[in-house]
């Protein structure tokens, strides 16, 4: 019986506690919410607030996508589109990523690749290059396009990855723009 009363005298505090943590306290920190009920800007105020405002895109960085049909890189023996026999290699884009600076007018994007090379049955072990690009596109005109001769040792033992990344991309935005960073096989 002591045991059935301490235990409704334990659950009438928890309640009591719990119903005052209700009312109690604000989101804002303070004990006086009222005063932030009904309050919005003037227009001068958000005039005032835009005309020193960053343009939006200056806290995103650009997308970076692997642009259709560069996602595989094959080599064939003899004639580019011989028989699966005759395929030598083969390089796949696993993963892109790409972090971007922004500052002083300028987004620098450092960006990079990770592939593989998969060997063909006409293929070889040793060492080979693959033609990767990397491009960025503000509003439908590239503003940065470089190839890149990237080394790749093959083994049939082996992942065969590659991995290749540039720093210090630097884009120039006004604001609004359509910026996109491209990756792909150059062939």
């Amino acid at each position: 019986m002591m045991v059935g009363i301490s235990r409704l005298v334990g659950a009438a505090v928890l309640a009591l506690s719990l119903s005052g943590c209700v009312t109690a306290g604000s989101m804002f920190g303070g004990g006086d919410d009222a005063r932030y009920a009904e309050v919005s800007a003037s227009q001068t105020q958000i005039d005032a607030a835009s005309s020193t405002a960053m343009p939006a895109i200056a806290t995103t960085c650009p997308p970076i996508r692997i642009r259709e049909g560069a996602g595989t890189y094959r080599v064939h023996a003899g004639n580019r589109t011989a028989s699966a026999q005759a395929l030598r290699h083969q390089a796949v884009i696993d993963r892109i990523s790409r972090n971007c600076v922004v500052s002083n007018g300028l987004i620098t994007v450092q960006m990079g690749a990770v592939g593989r090379v998969i060997l063909g049955p006409s293929g070889t072990e040793g060492a080979m290059t693959v033609p990767l690009r990397f491009a960025v596109e503000r509003d439908g005109v590239a503003v940065y396009s470089q190839r890149f001769d990237v080394p790749v040792t093959a083994s049939m033992s082996s992942a065969n990855e590659f991995v290749h990344t540039i720093e210090n991309v630097s884009i120039p935005y006004v604001g609004g723009e359509s910026i996109t960073i491209w990756v792909g096989f150059d062939a």
